[in-house]
């Protein structure tokens, strides 16, 4: 087979939207259907080829994104399953990554969720095609014309069927120009069809109108050009426990869904910030290697487990490779396909493939592999992830195993954007931020059940931070004298407040040689110390400008520490006389909520000093209430929803900004501190 033919019967898609729609299902379907399963798995029973994981068993829900193929009609299909619950964000849209086509699958009960939402703008964004599927259609009680009404009213009237359903079945309204439908009809769903891709090209569009109508067969270009565009997004029906509308959903993506050259291109760049500059690849075997690293997992015997996609070049097995701006070439050990958790070595990857490798250290996400060290600084744009702001305090259940917590849970964290650990200067704990309860407890589980860890852990802490209000001066002499040569440093400096948002600056305003220059990155050492561990409260200060000017020396005594200790008590001491204001994170918060339960949600925001900024439509009979509040007053916000609404709500959030404590609260916060430093 030549390589364009090759590429060209690749299809590679990504299924994502809520947890509960039907993900794991359809794609135990589709694998059926075309012959690389005897009989599809079920999520209740725990078998299904994607939900390998323990935990995913037990919880009977998607964790993490699975990759999967299957050959049908010549072509090879390459299939990745994502999580669909809104804490496992990180998790599924890396997946947009390594795709052409992502397929958002709505539960027909349900109707339009906000994970629905959020993957149809992060699919666009990314310019990928998109392909709406409609699943449980045989559930008792749906109302299909309304919710294709509801889709094309939320997503855009390029939302257009490509099959209807009909007596247990669907018909197909592209190709046919009649057909039985249970709603609508195929005539006018297939004229809708048609006219929409012929807008896309002026040719075509002409032939429309003169003929009245163009054959289906000889729309494949301007077809791929709508998709592309998102000037059309595919509809399509299915039951897939039952298997109905799955050989359909087959045909539609022999048929007319893009290979890797009919999509829309990787937006690879050079270089950093402004002045990166795009980089055209080109799915070209014979030229070197360029393919991108869109997750990495943590596996206890296989150590990193990549996930690739190739994008130029040819992976081989035992190669030499780059791992992004690594200097050192690592040579390829391991290469291979998945299905599931099941491996199947390859010998080469070509363009447009989907594989893994494994037992890389230099692995991380993101990395771009590649055979010419001049590409060290190609990569892909960076994707929009939701920022982590639920914390929690771990630390070891067994005193000594403090390294290997860090190790283990940094591998852990590597796996997920939107995951991020750090140790606190302060209180020299290992805090890790996730999104959401949900998301730092299957964290710790997997910590537990997969590397045999036990871990204690504490209330979430709060990512506080100070900063000042006013203008002030602080000074500080610092004289230390025991036997031989002493310690001496004096500083004065002053503080002022900048616009919220804009951190720290360092301004040196020493006139005179009095702080030798030679001294001067000690007293900035010494600065930027105090505003890691705060002055007021032990929360880094930000959003302050520290001028130092004036001081004293000693040509024999002053020496680099006696300028940092300085410098640090002369920041505390100018802090204090500053007016200094505790900030909190706040949030911005959507819920997703019964209609009858949105006055009590409102009252709940309101009564932990949140606001209701506003609400918008969901599903019938469901709202969105979106809404800002402290961090510190959602600590068990979950809990208190599902006493207000029978467990049906959700919620997601992210950071806003930050805004000043309330008084009580900013006084208990430093007495706190306060004594504190007292022990």
């Amino acid at each position: 087979m030549a390589e364009s033919d090759r590429i060209a019967a690749l299809r590679t898609l990504a299924l994502l939207g809520p947890s509960g729609g039907g993900k794991t299902t359809l794609a135990e379907a589709l694998l059926k259907a075309a012959g690389a399963l005897p009989a599809a798995g079920s999520v209740e029973k725990g078998n299904t080829v994607s939900d390998h994981d323990a935990l995913e068993r037990r919880m009977q829900h998607s964790l993490q994104s699975s990759l999967m193929h299957f050959e049908h009609q010549g072509l090879r299909v390459h299939l990745i399953d994502t999580p669909g619950a809104p804490d496992f964000t990180g998790q599924a849209l890396p997946a947009l990554e390594a795709v052409e086509t992502a397929v958002i699958v709505i539960d027909a009960q349900r109707g339009i969720e906000l994970m629905a939402q959020r993957m149809m703008d992060a699919a666009a964004e990314r310019g990928r095609d998109r392909v709406i599927v409609i699943n449980k259609i045989d559930a008792p009680g749906v109302n299909l014309p309304a919710l294709l009404e509801q889709i094309q009213a939320t997503f855009g009237r390029e939302c257009l069927p490509l099959n209807l359903p009909h007596a247990g079945g669907v018909s197909d309204c592209f190709f046919a120009s009649s057909g039985p439908a249970d709603f609508s009809s195929v005539e006018a769903a297939h004229r809708a069809l048609v006219e929409q891709v012929v807008e896309v090209d002026a040719a075509f569009v002409d032939r429309y109108l003169n003929d009245g109508d163009v054959p289906a067969t000889e729309l494949h270009a301007p077809l791929e050009q709508a998709l592309r565009e998102g000037h059309l997004i595919p509809v399509c029906f299915c039951a897939a426990k039952d298997g109905v509308g799955v050989a359909e959903l087959l045909a539609v993506i022999a048929k007319l869904l893009p290979n890797p050259l009919e999509a829309n291109p990787p937006a690879f760049v050079r270089g950093e910030g402004p002045e990166a500059q795009p980089v055209e690849v080109r799915m070209d075997p014979s030229r070197h290697v360029l393919a991108h690293v869109f997750q990495v997992r943590a596996d206890p015997f296989l150590g990193k487990l990549g996930f690739l996609r190739v994008h130029q070049g040819t992976l081989q097995k035992n190669m030499q490779l780059y791992v992004g701006h690594g200097r050192k070439p690592v040579r390829l050990g391991h290469l291979f396909a998945l299905q599931g958790k099941t491996q199947i070595p390859l010998d080469q990857a070509g363009p447009g493939e989907i594989c893994a490798v494994a037992k890389l250290d230099e692995l991380h996400p993101d990395a771009v592999l590649h055979d010419a060290a001049e590409d060290e600084h190609i990569h892909l744009a960076p994707l929009n992830v939701p920022t982590p702001v639920h914390g929690l305090a771990v630390a070891p259940a067994r005193h000594g195993d403090e390294q290997r917590l860090w190790d283990v849970m940094h591998r852990l964290v590597e796996e997920d954007p939107c995951l991020r650990i750090e140790q606190a200067t302060q209180t020299h704990e290992t805090l890790v931020y996730g999104l959401g309860e949900l998301h730092l407890r299957v964290l710790l589980e997997r910590l537990k059940e997969t590397f045999k860890f036990e871990v204690k852990t504490q209330p979430p802490r709060i990512a506080y931070r100070e900063t000042v209000s006013a203008y002030a001066e602080g000074h500080y002499r610092h004289k230390k004298q025991s036997g031989g040569a002493g310690q001496f440093g004096e500083v004065w400096l002053k503080v002022e407040p900048l616009e919220r948002g804009k951190g720290f600056e360092f301004v040196d305003q020493v006139k005179g040689g009095v702080i030798p220059t030679a001294f001067i990155p000690a007293v900035e050492k010494g600065v930027r110390e105090a505003c890691a561990s705060g002055a007021v409260a032990g929360y880094p200060l930000v959003d302050l400008r520290v001028t130092v000017f004036d001081g004293k020396h000693h040509s024999v005594d002053s020496k680099e520490i006696a300028f940092v200790t300085a410098a640090k008590r002369a920041v505390y001491a100018a802090v204090r006389e500053a007016r200094p204001v505790i900030l909190e994170p706040i949030v911005a918060l959507e819920v997703a909520t019964p209609e009858s339960a949105v006055g009590d949600v409102s009252g709940d925001l309101a009564s932990h000093r949140g606001q209701v900024t506003g609400t918008r439509s969901a599903v019938p009979g469901q709202l969105i209430v979106q809404g800002l509040a402290p961090l510190a007053e959602l600590a068990n916000f979950q809990t208190r929803l599902n006493a207000m609404t029978a467990g049906q709500a959700r919620y997601t959030l992210a950071l806003s900004h930050y805004d000043p404590v309330p008084p009580n609260t900013q006084a208990q916060l430093m007495a706190a501190h306060k004594v504190a430093e007292e022990d």
